[in-house]
């Protein structure tokens, strides 16, 4: 009887590179079950985005603050839809192991549901990114979210001091100071945990506060300005590495001083091209 010959390719086949795939929402369950704080930061650009790589943090930020951090605005109103796809793809590009989070900016998701699951799965699509992060605890805010997670979009809430909303809050400052509004943040973290977000940022709001609200979700909290009874803290990196000598608010922590290093720098540079002493033998090509 014939026996059948095994057939083989004269190719190679290679073993499929397996691309970094970060799931966010793991992480934050996983985080929150084992009762590890979660460290974020936020990011704008490839270089800084290279050196988030190497480091333990569990999380980057792409936050529409790049409006007055990165473009010298007074606030975060101005920024595009298309600035902040520009920039989550050049953080992303940087740390592809690291989840990274997408602010959607002002009015990206505010008109009607329809022009948000679009704007958000533009964002989604084109810039890599693990999740968006949308402000505000509505009922329309809850039911967007909602359906955003239904398509497959994770989504982190944001509550709190809600920089988009500043006008209407009376400007960058500490929130949930009465009552009525100490309630309603409470009931608004709730309603978007059901919504269906993995996790919420809680700005600018008394730790007590903090505390009340944390009491009762089940889903993790990444604190800035609202004390240590949330989940985990967000900082900016150009703030905590201090490269704006002129701010400084309470809540934060200025890990070095960049902005000194960064002028002296400067300076030496610009001595030794008058002097003529740089560039050196080393830096010259023969």
């Amino acid at each position: 009887m014939r026996k059948n010959k095994l057939f083989t390719s004269k190719y190679k086949i290679g073993k499929r590179k397996s691309m970094p795939n970060p799931n966010i929402i793991n992480l934050f369950r996983e985080k929150k079950k084992n009762q590890k704080r979660i460290s974020m930061i936020t990011c704008y650009d490839h270089s800084f985005a290279k050196i988030i790589a190497q480091s333990e943090i569990d999380c980057v930020l792409v936050g529409d603050s790049l409006g007055m951090v990165f473009q010298g605005q007074s606030n975060t109103i101005p920024v595009t839809l298309e600035q902040m796809i520009y920039h989550t793809q050049a953080v992303k590009r940087g740390c592809p192991e690291k989840p990274v989070i997408c602010d959607m900016p002002f009015l990206s998701y505010h008109v009607s549901i329809e022009k948000a699951l679009e704007a958000c799965g533009k964002v989604f699509k084109e810039t890599g990114c693990e999740a968006v992060k949308i402000e505000g605890g509505s009922d329309y805010i809850c039911q967007l979210i909602s359906e955003l997670t239904e398509i497959g979009i994770p989504v982190m809430g944001h509550l709190g001091l809600t920089p988009q909303a500043f006008h209407v809050l009376g400007g960058h400052k500490l929130q949930a100071r009465e009552s009525k509004d100490v309630r309603k943040i409470q009931e608004n973290s709730q309603s978007l945990e059901h919504a269906g977000a993995f996790g919420i940022v809680l700005e600018m709001i008394p730790e007590n506060v903090t505390e009340s609200i944390v009491e009762f979700l089940k889903i993790p909290t990444i604190g800035i300005g609202a004390g240590k009874y949330t989940d985990g803290q967000v900082l900016v990196l150009n703030d905590m590495l201090g490269m704006d000598s002129e701010f400084h608010p309470k809540f934060l922590k200025k890990y070095t001083n960049l902005h000194d290093l960064t002028l002296q720098a400067l300076t030496e540079y610009h001595r030794e091209v008058q002097e003529n002493t740089f560039p050196f033998d080393e830096n010259i090509y023969l």
